[in-house]
Formats: C-alpha cells, structure tokens, sequence
C-alpha cells in the first residue's frame, strides 16, 4: 500500500492509472449513468452494477479517487453482510472488486437519513440549516445554543425527496412524504424502523472499531414480492460520515473539526476555497485526492478489521472491470 502511493506521489501522472472513470460497456443493455456507478438493466431482472472512482461533491462529479470504486464495493458489501438479519438486500453476487449484480427494485422516491449528531456542509445538512437560524427542521424542534458536531439529545430520521440526476434532493417530512403520496404510512413506518435498526447496527460496530457513525444515508426499494429491500450502498465513507472516537472530545473542545474518514474532508476542503453552490469549484490537487484515497482506505480496513488490497498498477482498472463482465455475461460480450 505505501509503495503504491509513494509511487503516486512521486509521480501524479500514474494516478489516471489508478482510476476507473468510464465504465460504459456498449455491449451490455440498459445502461444508466449515475455520478459514481454505471449501472446495466439486464432482461432477466438482474442488474449489474459498476462502481467508478469518480468524486461528487456537492451535486457535481469533480474528479477521479485512487482505489475508491473498490474501497465502496468492499465497504458495502462487509455492510450488506453485517444487517442482512435486519433487512434484505439487492445483492446476488461480488464478481470484481468493482461490480456487483444485484436484484432490479422499484426505487422508492425518498432516501432516510439517520442522524446522531449536528454537523455537515451541505444545503440538507442540519448543521447549516441551524445556524441560518432554522429551529425546526424536518418537523423536529431544535433548541437554541447548539455547537456544530455535538451530539444530539437522541437519533433523528430526517428523509429527504431523491432528486434526479444532475438535481438537489430536498428535506421532506414524515407527513409531507405520506399527503404527497410518495410511498403510503405503511411504508414509511416500515422504512423508518429498519432505518433505525440498520444504523444501530452501524454504530455498534462502528463503535467497536474505534468510530464514531454519525450520520448515514439509505436508499430502498420494493422486490417483485412488495418486500422492502436495501439498495445501492450502505455505511460506505460515500454515504455516511465517521469520525475517529479517540480525538472527537478533545477536537470539539477545542471547536476544531473531528478526523474524518469519509466525504467530509473534501467538502471542507471546497467550502474553505469557494461557495460550492455558487462559485466555480477549484481543481483539487493531486496530493489531496490521495490523502482523501487514504482516509477511505483507513475507514475501510478499521470498520473491518481487513487489508485493502489494491490493484496493481501493470494493468488499467478498466481492463480488469472488462475481462470480469466478460466472464460472467458471455452471451453479451461474444
């Protein structure tokens, strides 16, 4: 691992060839891009799904992460085994570090968010929402005298509308969720509970691990049966927010921010250089974009207790991805 990254270092020009940034396959059908996986509908309801080391930020796909396509299929994938008590999931099998095939689902048009403490960046983070003086948020009341990443009283859900692509997604309430017909009371009392017990899960093991869980996001969608079932990814550093729980009181007596090792980083990294919403967002330096690879490393190998191996670099990551797909859909690639 050090090697690699010191030859990263040493040369920025070989971290392209570290990345998978284009997972178009012409040859399977159903495509459909999102910011960070290319995803495949197959006829016989399978779907296959390729996570790419392209970085969002604040709605925008800003560059390309050594490593990260596959530090999330591993996060998820340690995650989806780790709550498959608690709800089922879309996956039916890992064929590459980057990909996998997972069940089609009628996507509900809302993500849950759990929440234990106050912080974020983002135009649906709480942190920000509060301190432009904002009370009730997500039809929660919310004291006054709150200090950025303190823990909350107890665990919110604040949902939020799943926007298109290339669009915001948009706080919603409990209520607003059922009267606008989204998905019925049923159904978000079913969402709302597994939400609450998924994250639980979290942030036993997280806390087992030496990391604070602070914050996750859940996509879910309904099987052919009407079943509620987990999708996309789950507790990944892309999805969730961890802090390191050795320094988190020391840093917020001292109104510094937490250790990271999630999507935080970079988006402070922007915030302190631009107004994201508004301004034309900076390039970010090479030697960031492997700090921030490392912290996605760490997380992964702390919350798992496993080495990340990465891929040499003898051989693109998109070759790889290729001779996988290959294997696996013959029929589709001749």
């Amino acid at each position: 691992m050090t090697d690699i990254f010191a030859a990263l270092r040493q040369d920025p020009s070989r971290i392209a060839d570290a990345c998978i940034t284009d997972a178009y396959f012409p040859e399977l059908p159903g495509h459909q891009t999102g910011k960070v996986r290319e995803s495949y509908d197959l006829p016989d309801g399978r779907r296959v799904m390729v996570a790419t080391d392209r970085q969002s930020a604040f709605d925008v796909v800003l560059a390309a992460v050594p490593f990260k396509g596959q530090v999330l299929t591993q996060t998820a994938r340690f995650w989806f085994d780790a709550t498959a008590d608690i709800c089922p999931n879309h996956v039916i099998d890992y064929i590459d570090p980057n990909v996998i095939v997972a069940r089609r689902l009628d996507m509900l048009p809302v993500e849950t968010v759990v929440r234990d403490y106050i912080t974020g960046s983002t135009d649906t983070a709480i942190w920000p929402m509060y301190q432009r003086g904002g009370r009730c948020l997500y039809g929660i009341d919310f004291p006054d005298g709150l200090v950025k990443n303190q823990k909350l009283p107890r665990t919110i859900l604040t949902p939020t509308t799943k926007a298109a692509q290339g669009a915001h997604d948009a706080p919603i309430t409990p209520a607003e969720i059922v009267e606008r017909g989204l998905i019925s009371q049923a159904q978000w009392d079913e969402l709302a509970r597994v939400s609450l017990a998924l994250f639980a899960r979290g942030r036993e093991v997280a806390a087992k691990n030496g990391l604070i869980l602070v914050d996750t996001k859940y996509e879910f969608g309904v099987d052919g049966d009407g079943r509620i079932t987990l999708a996309d990814e789950v507790h990944t550093p892309d999805s969730s927010r961890y802090w390191r729980a050795d320094s988190y009181a020391a840093r917020l007596a001292a109104g510094a921010e937490p250790e990271s090792l999630d999507k935080e980083f970079l988006r402070l990294w922007i915030a302190a250089r631009c107004d994201p919403y508004k301004d034309t967002i900076p390039e970010i330096p090479p030697g960031t974009l492997l700090e921030f690879s490392g912290k996605y490393i760490a997380l992964f190998e702390q919350v798992t207790g496993r080495r990340f191996d990465p891929p040499p670099l003898d051989r693109p990551v998109r070759e790889r991805v290729a001779a996988s797909l290959k294997k696996a859909f013959p029929g589709y690639f001749g």
